[in-house]
């Protein structure tokens, strides 16, 4: 198994290629590591301390409808949250998808999907804006017409209530607000990040904050490794 992982001006991720306990090649070049992917040439990539502008550039020409999806795991309970680009999740198309690509994606790892939107406030907030108004409504609109494909419910804004109920795909009401939902579980609070699948590709490309710690980047690297794994295993039942 090779690996490719990219360095910026945070080094840690060096820190953890030397933790784990198969090839990772570091390049500083956002290029060369999609360059590395997209050749095939390495089973996976981890963006690593890279910027993303221009490496989820380089795949959205690719793969137009990608997304990216993070795991983290809070109080011992692991689940994708989605959207996290910030520029991901605008419209109920796009959100369909999401969470058609999620499923996809829980499946294939071997759990059954239980998944949770989040909307900008409680019911009774209705008529405090039309902000949160043009939310809520959404929020029902997108569990009305997902609710026979898949086990769903509208959370609104209580994250806590969908965390506590065992959700495995919670959906943020924009990319923005799933990025903000991140930092202050996984770079404030006490959250573990194992990075973010890009679903909708066929590669394997998990993407990382630039201010990720070390141990973070091992559970990056070994998310990566896991679905190297996982993806040869199918390959050869299907032989």
């Amino acid at each position: 198994m090779r690996l490719a992982a990219g360095m910026g001006e945070n080094r840690a991720i060096k820190d953890a290629r030397d933790e784990v306990d198969f090839e990772v090649v570091l390049t500083e070049s956002e290029n060369e590591l999609m360059d590395l992917l997209l050749s095939g040439e390495v089973d996976a990539a981890v963006r690593g301390s890279l910027n993303a502008s221009g490496i989820m550039g380089q795949l959205q020409e690719t793969y137009p409808e990608m997304n990216r999806a993070s795991i983290i795991e809070v109080k011992g309970h692991r689940f994708l949250l989605t959207p996290v680009g910030i520029d991901e999740g605008d419209t109920l198309e796009q959100k369909v998808q999401i969470i058609s690509q999620g499923v996809e994606f829980l499946k294939k790892i071997g759990l059954e999907p239980k998944i949770g939107i989040l909307s900008g406030g409680r019911p009774q907030d209705r008529g405090r804006s039309t902000k949160i108004d043009a939310s809520l409504d959404e929020a029902e609109e997108l569990t009305r017409i997902t609710m026979d494909k898949y086990p769903i419910k509208h959370y609104f804004i209580l994250i806590e209530d969908a965390v506590a109920d065992g959700a495995n795909l919670i959906l943020a009401p924009d990319g923005i607000c799933g990025n903000l939902i991140f930092r202050s579980l996984v770079l404030v609070g006490s959250g573990k990040s194992f990075g973010a699948v890009t679903l909708g590709i066929d590669e394997i490309f998990i993407d990382t904050s630039r201010s990720q710690n070390k141990e973070g980047y091992v559970r990056a690297l070994k998310l990566a490794a896991y679905l190297v794994k996982l993806r040869d295993k199918n390959k050869d039942k299907n032989k």
